[in-house]
């Protein structure tokens, strides 16, 4: 059984003793969940001192960054690799982010090399999938994400395959509000898993967890954590709020 994965996506937003402050609360609200993963993904800033702290409590909150530069170092003006983010605490990292792919043009090469960096120092990669509304309404949703996660996958084997995390975000739904219904967002993650069966065998698909992304909130998390296939949530705006975000984590399957 895959154990869900609840994360959220802080992107620019929170200083250090924002996060510090936030990180207390949340630990308050949701106790020790031994049935679900928490994660929680602030900016490069925030990350030392929460490292700091989660080690220190042994929270039961584990700890991503948003980005990683794919070599170990360099002249990389404005980067960071990864042993710096292992250094600071992390275990997760977030690539081919939409929002990394639109405003700095990120290729799903530049992302493969990203996955590789990713799993060669111990992170766990999110990989971000998505269609954009254009492509949605054409009918080429599927064809775009699958292509997306081939290209993104190329190269990897399947024990590389099993110890990565997948996260299908449309492209239309992240911050606006809207949110795919969960039987289209079942829909896509039944692809990609299906994706990952024909890339590597359904012992690997089975065991990948696939999370959706894209205007996720406490009132409809649970009935999209009903679906069979979403194994998690990638959670943008309503993670800033510890009392909504605390809420996702609880989510209840079913509801």
């Amino acid at each position: 059984m895959r154990t869900p994965l609840m994360a959220g996506n802080w992107k620019m937003n929170k200083t250090a003793s924002e996060a510090i402050q936030f990180f207390d609360s949340l630990v308050e609200e949701v106790g020790n969940p031994v049935d679900r993963e928490v994660l929680i993904c602030p900016p490069f800033t925030a990350l030392y001192p929460l490292g700091r702290m989660i080690r220190k409590s042994n929270a039961p909150v584990r700890l991503g960054a948003q980005n990683l530069y794919p070599a170990e170092g360099g002249a990389y003006t404005g980067e960071i690799s990864p042993a710096m983010l292992r250094d600071a605490g992390c275990t997760y990292v977030i690539v081919g982010h939409s929002e990394r792919r639109q405003y700095f043009r990120e290729s799903n090469a530049f992302i493969n090399r990203k996955i590789r960096t990713a799993l060669d120092n111990q992170l766990c990669p999110i990989i971000c999938v998505g269609e954009s509304l254009d492509q949605r309404e054409a009918g080429q949703a599927k064809a775009v994400v699958t292509a997306q996660g081939r290209a993104c996958l190329d190269g990897f084997s399947g024990q590389d395959v099993a110890n990565l995390v997948i996260a299908y975000e449309p492209l239309w739904a992240i911050g606006t509000g809207r949110t795919a219904t969960p039987a289209d967002a079942q829909s896509m993650h039944a692809a990609i898993r299906a994706l990952l069966a024909e890339l590597h065998g359904r012992d690997v698909a089975n065991a990948v967890r696939i999370l959706y992304g894209g205007s996720v909130k406490p009132a409809n998390v649970d009935t999209l954590m009903s679906q069979p296939d979403i194994d998690g949530a990638l959670v943008g705006g309503a993670s800033l709020k510890v009392d909504s975000f605390a809420r996702i984590v609880k989510f209840q399957a079913g509801g």
